[in-house]
């Protein structure tokens, strides 16, 4: 399928879901977007296959046509993405990410549902099955972090339960800022809870217009028995159901559409057993699936610089892999300078950034591009940590066979 400006002016600049079909209306894959428009055009860069791996160039190169689904908010396209995904499994969704690491909305099934964060591997094995009892779920969910911003703008228009112990006799920490409804001290019954759990059943499910129409049948059903102050609590539930303030959402979309940080470590003892590890960052935290383990070949002692340069080499020997916007180096100059040089000889035009610790090991320097140090700091330091941890679990490992 070829981008066309005949296809540019008929896609809207709102948030949205989008699908790429292929031959026979199969639904290939589904995203979700801030401006329908940008997203879907973004795929048709030239170097798409760098940016977003070779299979998806591949099924953009099979889609036929791309269907989209506007909806009043960011928050909104990332519920119905979700539903959709989970109703339609396209084969280029499921192969960008081990869907067992995908999180999902549970909702528990016992007289004051929780609302909870669970894990596809959790769901699949029964982990869960010992600790509460499943009524719906809702998912998947790629990106935990976007997942747990966009139940924090639900909680705020519909306060739940996530920890508290009904009836316990002390308000919860949530109970007390407004995000539980005072179900730890019984100042909501059954009744009125399970109103409060359909509402979000019915909202995560992508059925807004539904919850509103059902919304404003109680206010006015209110008014009529001069119920004044349940209509006008009612009446502000709408309104903000129609203005959803998801400007967080809206920042984080923006992000995670163009960053993904790869970070590489060396560990060994005295040069032997000398692991690499390659670890990846995408919106704001681990993607397990993607991580990667080298056992160094061509390096003899305690010589950190070449295996990191080999660690390289061997990793962008594999263009199938989706390319980083950003990669973090652990050290200081010398080793920034060898990650440098080893992309320049691969014609690759990454920018590199190091951390630089201190005595404790702790990050006490990011050298490289200041702006990369100042929006990305937190994924840049987990990055690091990370590739640390990683790189020394192998090496652990191969000190055990040898």
């Amino acid at each position: 399928m070829k981008w066309t400006a005949r296809v540019s002016k008929t896609l809207p600049k709102t948030p949205g879901v989008y699908q790429f079909i292929g031959e026979k209306g199969k639904i290939l894959y589904i995203g979700k977007a801030t401006s329908l428009r940008d997203r879907v055009r973004s795929y048709f860069d030239v170097d798409i296959a760098g940016t977003r791996g070779a299979h998806i160039q591949n099924m953009v190169e099979r889609a036929r046509r791309v269907k989209v689904i506007p909806t009043d908010s960011v928050l909104e396209a990332l519920l119905l993405e979700a539903e959709l995904i989970r109703a339609h499994r396209p084969p280029s969704n499921t192969k960008e990410k081990d869907d067992k690491s995908w999180n999902h909305i549970v909702i528990t099934d016992e007289d004051f549902p929780r609302v909870l964060i669970v894990r596809g591997k959790e769901l699949r094995d029964g982990t869960n099955e010992k600790l509460f009892k499943v009524k719906r779920v809702f998912g998947p969910f790629p990106h935990g972090t976007t997942l747990r911003e966009a139940l924090r703008i639900i909680r705020k228009i519909f306060p739940f339960r996530d920890k508290c112990t009904p009836g316990i006799g002390r308000p919860c920490f949530n109970a007390q800022i407004g995000l539980c409804p005072g179900v730890c001290v019984g100042t909501v019954s059954k009744a009125e809870y399970a109103k409060t759990i359909r509402s979000i059943m019915l909202f995560c499910g992508g059925k807004k217009k539904q919850l509103i129409a059902t919304l404003k049948r109680e206010m006015n059903a209110a008014a009529k028995k001069f119920e004044f102050e349940k209509a006008g609590k009612i009446q502000r539930t709408i309104f903000s159901l129609e203005h959803i303030h998801d400007v967080a959402l809206l920042k984080r979309e923006a992000v995670s559409s163009v960053i993904r940080i790869e970070a590489y470590d060396i560990a060994h003892m005295s040069g032997k057993a000398m692991s690499g590890a390659m670890t990846v960052i995408v919106d704001g935290e681990p993607d397990h699936a993607e991580y990667r383990k080298f056992t160094i070949k061509s390096v003899q002692g305690s010589n950190d610089t070449a295996a990191l340069k080999e660690v390289l080499a061997r990793r962008f020997a594999h263009p199938e892999w989706p390319y980083p916007r950003l990669i973090v180096i652990d050290g200081g100059l010398a080793q920034k300078n060898a990650a440098e040089a080893v992309l320049r000889e691969l014609g690759v035009g990454i920018p590199v950034v190091s951390v630089v610790k201190d005595d404790r090991h702790r990050a006490r320097e990011i050298m490289g591009e200041k702006r990369y140090a100042t929006q990305f700091e937190k994924e840049i330091i987990l990055a690091n940590a990370e590739s640390h941890r990683f790189a020394l679990k192998h090496h652990k490992v191969l000190r055990r066979l040898t």
